[in-house]
């Protein structure tokens, strides 16, 4: 077979090819009625007005728990002049919800009540007409209007229904979306358990986006995943399409590789509209129609296909629905550093959100579109618009929220070092204190000061050595913070060294190894306290890092750089033990450095702060980091206060 590449049609702005979708189907009459009890009502869009069968209350009700008298029998009542009424002839206990007896309009509380001999009481105040009554009609009257139709049920909205005496109600068939997911490389994760082979990944797309079409209102059915071959890639969209589908959706193959079918699927069974959207992620989505019903080819990567989901299918199924697509809540937020954007592409950027002071500050994610954890870890979405090339720091910019704002809020902000130790502080702050939230953004030591400096962070992490004198980042702070009172709030000490492959296949002993032709290194990014040491390292061995093959290639995480050994992509890595441990990988220890947490003092007595020192202190969290390997805790939660100008002060 001769593969041929696509060529895109004409990109599209995405606003132009949301409007034109809708257009297109702004008259699609797919979607039936159906009769649901009340209780299972949530979640459905009305398709009638409802209106009430029965008031509520249906009588007049006590309101209180007391006596039920007629407002006009006790004027006259004052302290000292006693009103005396019989029970049971114009005076009647009742609980509250209960009718009133025949003419009675009032209700007096028990606790104003004196009870005398022979069922008499005295009062001694009046009462007012419907004075503590819930008067018949009160919250609803038979026949007005509940609910229009094409309004959201909510679960509010179900007790008001049965208030009402309505206990079934019309509501709009939910949109069927058929999914179809396709990739010779792709593995059902449901179907398979077992570990993955080399080239092939778990496809999880399908799951995901069903879940989307059903938080939209829809109902989805996903079809087993397809290898890459055009003819059976039409034949089952061709059966989704005279089967009981409202939407079809093709995930992969709406690129412009040789074995991307999507697009030559719908020319041959139907009409395209759009081949290519001008957003990042998401770009390669084709927009079409098979016998009047829309088909749309999904990119393959995550964060693309959720995108591309969101902005292009969701829309489609609330008009189907008859009901108004909810708009994310928004906030100003202030980025922490520079993010550039590609002329003519309207970009999201994921990003992680936090309060510090009195602005919301955001930092920016990965930005690959198969970086799907870009999506679970972010608090926010900054869309930068197609004519802009980014977006400038610390000048403030609008950003969807993702999470609610009281989440950002409680949000402790960590800028600095990558630690694994972090990811065990926040699930053990999480697990204490439930409404706290640790954030980390990983940009080296270094990056980390410069944060807190800016005032785009809460705390940062640091482990920069002072060549000098072998001490830890008190020489750094007092050079790149000269003028803000610090504490140094020791994490840990953990071992550091060159982590290697199984086995050790290049015979590495030590960092003078680095240097020898059939050796790669994979590097921390500059600015990070592991690239200190290693250039500290390499100037004592009398090293060029010129010489080091690799020594250009940068990661930023511990554990980044021991994936590229176990994956091959370098032979020996700096990096910590814990994460060689991680993934099984061989380690030669270099040395055991200092790793602290720099938090300028105004925020050490906050509540957050306190809960967040606890944690650090706790049993429970240090005896969970020592598990990891290659970590010293002896010295954990010790403060340091570093004051502007002195050379710090226990």
């Amino acid at each position: 077979m001769t593969h041929k590449r696509n060529i895109y049609l004409e990109m599209t702005p995405l606003a132009q090819a949301r409007a034109l979708f809708l257009e297109k189907f702004s008259d699609y009459q797919v979607l039936g009625t159906e009769s649901v009890p009340v209780s299972d009502a949530v979640g459905h869009i009305l398709a009638k007005p409802v209106f009430a069968r029965t008031s509520s209350p249906g009588y007049h009700a006590a309101a209180m728990d007391g006596v039920a008298v007629r407002a006009k029998e006790t004027f006259g009542a004052a302290e000292g002049q006693p009103k005396v009424l019989s029970i049971g002839k114009n005076a009647f206990y009742v609980n509250t919800g209960h009718i009133l007896p025949d003419g009675c309009d009032a209700v007096i509380m028990i606790e104003y009540v004196i009870t005398g001999d022979d069922g008499q009481i005295e009062i001694e105040a009046p009462a007012f007409p419907w004075q503590h009554v819930r008067k018949m009609g009160e919250d609803i009257v038979a026949t007005q209007l509940l609910f229009p139709q094409n309004h959201l049920v909510t679960p509010y909205c179900v007790g008001a229904l049965l208030s009402g005496g309505v206990f079934h109600v019309s509501v709009r068939k939910r949109p069927h979306v058929t999914i179809i997911p396709t990739g010779k490389e792709l593995v059902d994760p449901v179907r398979e358990s077992e570990r993955l082979e080399a080239g092939k990944v778990y496809e999880c797309n399908s799951y995901m986006l069903g879940k989307i079409a059903e938080s939209a209102g829809a109902s989805y059915e996903r079809k087993n995943t397809l290898n890459d071959d055009l003819s059976l890639i039409k034949a089952t969209v061709k059966e989704a399409v005279e089967g009981s589908a409202d939407i079809i959706i093709i995930i992969g193959g709406s690129s412009a590789g040789s074995e991307d079918y999507a697009k030559q699927a719908l020319l041959d069974l139907g009409e395209i509209w759009v081949h290519g959207v001008t957003m990042m992620p998401g770009k390669p989505v084709i927009l079409g129609r098979i016998q009047s019903k829309p088909v749309v080819g999904i990119p393959g990567y995550p964060v693309s296909a959720a995108i591309a989901f969101e902005q292009l299918v969701s829309p489609l199924i609330h008009r189907m629905l008859g009901h108004s697509e909810p708009a994310r809540p928004s906030v100003t937020v202030v980025p922490t550093r520079k993010i550039t954007s590609r002329l003519g592409l309207e970009e999201f950027v994921r990003v992680k959100l936090g309060k510090v002071g009195d602005r919301i500050v955001a930092s920016p994610l990965p930005r690959g579109a198969g970086t799907i954890t870009s999506l679970t870890q972010a608090d926010g979405i900054i869309r930068i618009p197609s004519h802009s090339e980014g977006i400038t720091q610390n000048v403030p910019v609008n950003a969807e929220l993702l999470r609610p704002l009281t989440t950002v809020q409680n949000t402790i902000v960590v800028v600095g070092s990558h630690d694994n130790a972090l990811d065990i502080l926040a699930d053990e702050l999480k697990a204490e204190h439930g409404n706290l939230t640790l954030s980390s953004s990983h940009v080296g030591s270094l990056g980390g000061l410069m944060a807190v400096k800016n005032r785009g962070c809460h705390l940062a992490g640091s482990h920069l050595l002072d060549t000098s004198d072998g001490s830890y980042n008190v020489s750094y702070i007092k050079k790149y913070l000269p003028e803000t009172k610090v504490c140094l709030v020791t994490l840990l000490f953990r071992d550091q060294g060159l982590i290697i492959a199984k086995g050790n296949p290049k015979q590495i002993k030590g960092v003078e190894d680095l240097g020898r032709e059939n050796v790669r290194f994979v590097n921390r990014q500059a600015g990070s306290g592991t690239r200190i040491l290693l250039d500290y390292k390499l100037s004592a061995a009398g090293i060029d890092p010129a010489c080091i093959a690799g020594y250009e290639n940068e990661e930023y995480t511990h554990m980044s750089v021991a994936v590229a050994v176990l994956g091959g992509v370098a032979d020996v890595g700096l990096g910590i033990f814990a994460a060689a441990r991680a993934l099984d990988l061989d380690f030669i220890p270099v040395v055991t450095e200092r790793y602290d947490l720099v938090i300028p003092e105004e925020h050490m007595e906050t509540r957050p702060f306190q809960r967040l020192l606890e944690t650090i202190q706790s049993k429970n969290f240090k005896a969970r980091v020592e598990t990891l390997g290659g970590y010293h805790m002896e010295e954990t939660g010790n403060i340091i206060v570093i004051h502007p100008d002195s050379t710090g002060t226990p």
